[in-house]
């Protein structure tokens, strides 16, 4: 494999029923400071179905190029189809960066490309640089410059380990919805746009979807937050989260929860905030009744302000919280919430 051939910053813009995910986005920003210390540009790659007109909104926020895929087999995302369409783009195009959303699509469609292009792949990354590998000179070993530098949580979340592809191109990694941030939108911006289409033969591994079954939900997505109010396992019982929602309303903000609410089934899994759940940074964020296992502070480490409500004064939240109270929070958050109304009904 001629290394020197692959150039460029490549990033998987999800669509599904021809509407970007924002995760699309993230990656994009990531891509652009990536990008900056390599001195090339960065080049979305969109795979779909009528799909062509969503090429400016990828370049409003910061893609220098994109390439469409457009067929009919891609109207619905199926493994096969669409990992045919991401690794032929990589085949002919050579890019230095394959960058992916660890979404459940991505999941499934970066480690199947990444062995059809024989490279490897980081999974579920939190963390990424350009550096030398090894990071630290080893004596006799060739230090290589310029190299992505993917760091992700393992074992559980209790180390960190960060991970390089300095042998084969490209160098893949997924990366989690909340992670990253975008570019403010520019508006007004139109792509460059390649058409590729390796072309799509039907085979046995091309599954036949018989029916969409959507589920309905009126959970707002707690990523999209700007002030959130979470509960762990100290909030008591699944009855005493009327606390946290009587906060949040006054706020004007949502309530999510750790993993041990979720595992004891009072609050659903899309409320999870976490390594496991999801990665929000909210302007405000409480912890109530939350111990600050490090698996749940990797989810919300980077809120503007964190405010923690425990009743264990040595708690690990308080380690991470801008500020702290210790405290009994049947006590606490009532009283907040009727302090923060009576000084909404005064303006």
């Amino acid at each position: 494999m001629g290394l020197e051939e692959y150039k460029g910053v490549y990033v998987y813009a999800q669509q599904v029923d021809n509407k970007l995910s924002n995760i699309s986005f993230e990656l994009i920003g990531e891509g652009k400071r990536l990008a900056k210390d390599l001195n090339t540009d960065v080049t979305a790659v969109l795979v779909g179905s009528g799909i062509k007109n969503l090429a400016d909104e990828l370049a409003a926020y910061g893609a220098d190029k994109v390439i469409v895929v457009d067929d009919p087999e891609l109207k619905d995302y199926r493994t096969e189809p669409y990992a045919h369409a991401l690794a032929s783009v990589i085949n002919e195009y050579k890019p230095d960066i394959m960058l992916v959303g660890a979404t459940a699509i991505g999941r499934d469609l970066g480690p199947t490309v990444s062995a059809r292009v024989a490279t490897g792949l980081t999974a579920d990354c939190t963390s990424l640089e350009i550096g030398d590998f090894p990071m630290t000179p080893i004596p006799n070993q060739e230090q290589k410059h310029n190299q992505l530098l993917m760091t992700r949580p393992a074992f559980g979340g209790n180390t960190i380990a960060t991970i390089a592809c300095p042998d084969n191109r490209p160098q893949m990694a997924t990366v989690r919805p909340g992670v990253m941030q975008k570019l403010a939108k520019v508006e007004g911006a139109k792509a460059e746009i390649i058409e590729f289409n390796p072309g799509f033969t039907p085979n046995d591994k091309y599954v036949e979807i018989l029916e969409v079954a959507k589920a309905v939900s009126d959970i707002k997505d707690i990523m999209d937050a700007k002030i959130l109010v979470s509960g762990g396992r100290g909030v008591g019982s699944p009855e005493n989260f009327k606390l946290l929602e009587d906060l949040a309303d006054a706020l004007g903000g949502q309530v999510s929860c750790s993993r041990a609410v979720v595992d004891s089934g009072w609050k659903p899994k899309e409320l999870q905030v976490g390594q496991t759940g999801k990665t929000v940074r909210p302007q405000v964020y409480f912890a109530i009744g939350i111990s600050g296992a490090i698996q749940h502070v990797a989810g919300m480490e980077e809120s503007d302000i964190i405010v923690a409500i425990n009743k264990d004064e040595d708690a690990p939240i308080f380690d991470v919280a801008d500020y702290g109270v210790v405290g009994d929070l049947n006590k606490i958050v009532p009283a907040l919430t009727e302090a923060i109304k009576a000084e909404m009904a005064a303006k």
